[in-house]
């Protein structure tokens, strides 16, 4: 009898243990998991945060180049063709009639010039121009006023039915082929520019090609764009905030190619 009642109060006092135990790890495994969640909610704000950091920064920076754009564009060809107009209201003969009539008629077609060029300049000075043209168009817009300079032959091509992306993404990735065109003009020596947008249902990809001087790839598996100028690891970093993989290819004396790649959520059908 004494036997089975001390059997019976070791047996409560294992549960007892037991279940002390067992409500420690509960109450451990909650800890953790609560720790853990906060954790992870203060990374995805600090990400967040991150991003509409880096989204204000790409709309300041294509803002102060929009307005170099304008700067430059004033200057090289509006300011150019209304000076052709005051050149030929100035040397205007009245007793030269066919002479006379010739100019009017050069002046008319500058001055629609320069009125055109100036509609859109304005639309540029509205800093959402990319969310109400899309990334296409701006991408072309920005390819045009290269052009316009003389010094590359521009190629730009489109693939499948076009379709829109994300604002965010589209931003990012417009602010990418700017900081693209710009290394090309600063350091490629190029003259050919090719940009290539390619619309498939379930992946986006643009490419940005010159035949420029180009560098030794090799360095960029070795040092995976840290060792590069500020310019493409910007490039690589903003690719990489909107889950977009980034490639530069370049090879000394043939070239370079940065191709962004984009795979889609939704497929675009």
């Amino acid at each position: 009898m004494l036997e089975a009642k001390e059997e019976i109060r070791i047996a409560i006092i294992i549960a007892t243990f037991l279940f002390v135990i067992l409500t420690l790890l509960i109450t451990i495994s909650i800890i953790l998991y609560k720790t853990r969640q906060n954790k992870f909610r203060e990374e995805k704000q600090l990400l967040n945060a991150q991003f509409q950091q880096t989204l204000l920064e790409t709309q300041l920076e294509i803002q102060e180049q929009t307005f170099k754009n304008i700067s430059q564009e004033i200057h090289d060809n509006i300011g150019q063709v209304l000076s052709l107009v005051k050149l030929n209201i100035n040397t205007m003969d009245c007793d030269k009639p066919k002479a006379l009539n010739e100019k009017i008629s050069d002046s008319k077609h500058l001055i629609s010039k320069a009125i055109q060029d100036l509609r859109d300049l304005s639309k540029s000075l509205n800093t959402d121009y990319i969310a109400e043209m899309g990334l296409t168009r701006s991408v072309e817009y920005e390819l045009e006023m290269i052009q316009k300079t003389g010094s590359y032959e521009i190629q730009f091509n489109t693939t499948g039915k076009p379709y829109r992306l994300e604002p965010q993404q589209e931003l990012i990735f417009f602010r990418i082929v700017q900081e693209a065109l710009h290394n090309i003009i600063r350091h490629a020596k190029a003259t050919i520019i090719k940009v290539e947008l390619l619309f498939e249902p379930e992946i986006f990809t643009l490419k940005i090609m010159d035949n420029g001087v180009g560098f030794d790839s090799s360095q960029l598996a070795i040092n995976n764009y840290n060792g590069l100028g500020l310019g493409i690891r910007n490039m690589h970093n903003r690719a990489s905030m909107i889950n977009t993989d980034f490639n530069l290819m370049r090879h000394v004396e043939k070239g370079t190619t940065v191709i962004l790649t984009l795979p889609l959520q939704t497929p675009k059908l």
